[in-house]
């Protein structure tokens, strides 16, 4: 029972940290509690926190009034990214500790043939305006993270993730977006927790060969939030 209870109230906690606005997020998750919040988010996606929680723990704590002023400005850099990605879902997600972030999934851009790693012209074009958003907003870190479907090898799969992920860091690269913003490529396989299901409960292999673009605060953007100075 007392199981059940946490679960319950976890999923509570992580419906409002998914369908809320980064703003309000950031006003409550912006204390101590916060990171305990996002691994707690990182347990219910999938049971795994190193694939579902980005970013690098910070020494010092940031208060709510901090975590209000980063939740208002990633609700900016949302609002940019949409703009930007109309090809996309834009989500509220935590990053590690436990302050919002966005994750963007482009529904048609960076999606790959079987076996293969190379972007396709749609995927750069759509890579090339969000580009854009980054470089306009370097106080947020980025991370690539990199998916395949769940036919072929397990091994062959992480590798084929990671080769994803960094194809997307390359073109970025190549539009002007640094690797000092860029702080994380990861691929994860074919973990089973990020496999995209379809509506008849079946895979979508076309939908789980992806790449997924986070921005989250850089430790610059904390330290402007908790001396009052982020806009």
């Amino acid at each position: 029972m007392k199981k059940m209870k946490l679960a319950v109230l976890g999923m509570s906690l992580l419906t409002l940290v998914s369908c809320g606005s980064a703003t309000g997020n950031g006003a409550l998750i912006g204390t101590g509690a916060g990171a305990a919040l996002g691994a707690l988010a990182g347990r219910l996606i999938g049971g795994n926190t190193k694939g579902t929680i980005i970013g690098t723990a910070v020494g010092s704590a940031v208060g709510a009034t901090a975590g209000s002023l980063i939740g208002k400005h990633m609700d900016k850099v949302k609002a940019q990214a949409a703009a930007a990605a109309q090809n996309a879902t834009i989500e509220n997600i935590v990053d590690v500790n436990g302050l919002p972030a966005i994750r963007v999934t482009f529904d048609s851009g960076i999606l790959f043939a079987t076996g293969k790693y190379n972007l396709n012209e749609t995927a750069k074009a759509e890579l090339a305006k969000f580009a854009n958003v980054m470089k306009n907003n370097t106080d947020c870190s980025i991370g690539i993270l990199g998916y395949t479907d769940s036919t072929g090898s397990d091994a062959t799969n992480q590798t084929l993730s990671e080769n994803r992920a960094k194809s997307v860091q390359t073109y970025l690269n190549s539009c002007g977006v640094t690797n000092n913003q860029i702080q994380t490529v990861q691929g994860f396989g074919e973990n089973p927790a990020y496999l995209i299901m379809g509506a008849d409960g079946k895979e979508d292999l076309a939908a789980s060969r992806r790449v997924e673009v986070v921005m989250y605060a850089s430790q610059a953007m904390i330290d402007a939030a908790n001396a009052g100075t982020l806009n």
